[in-house]
Order: C-alpha cells, then sequence, then structure tokens
C-alpha cells in the first residue's frame, strides 16, 4: 500500500496501479492514479 497526497481530494490517498518510476536526475518516482476520483498522483521516493 503505497499513500500519496492527491491534489483533486485535498487528502493523502492510496495509489491504485502503483508503478516504479526514475526522474530525469535519477531519483525514483511513485506514480499512479487515486483510488476515490481516478486523478494522476505522483510521489518521490522507492516503492515500498
Amino acid at each position: 500500500m503505497v499513500t500519496g497526497y492527491c491534489v483533486k481530494c485535498k487528502k493523502s490517498r492510496e495509489i491504485k496501479n502503483p508503478k516504479q518510476v526514475k526522474l530525469k536526475n535519477g531519483r525514483p518516482a511513485v506514480s499512479g492514479t487515486c483510488t476515490t476520483c481516478g486523478t494522476k498522483m505522483f510521489k518521490i521516493g522507492k516503492l515500498a
């Protein structure tokens, strides 16, 4: 379970379908969608 901040809901929500991505500078990040509203979510850090 990975959580992130949803800008549309303005709350911390669980990320649906989290995927590990890498930024241009090499830092790890997690990308997915909000379980409530379906908006794209993004969190810098490793997928735990």
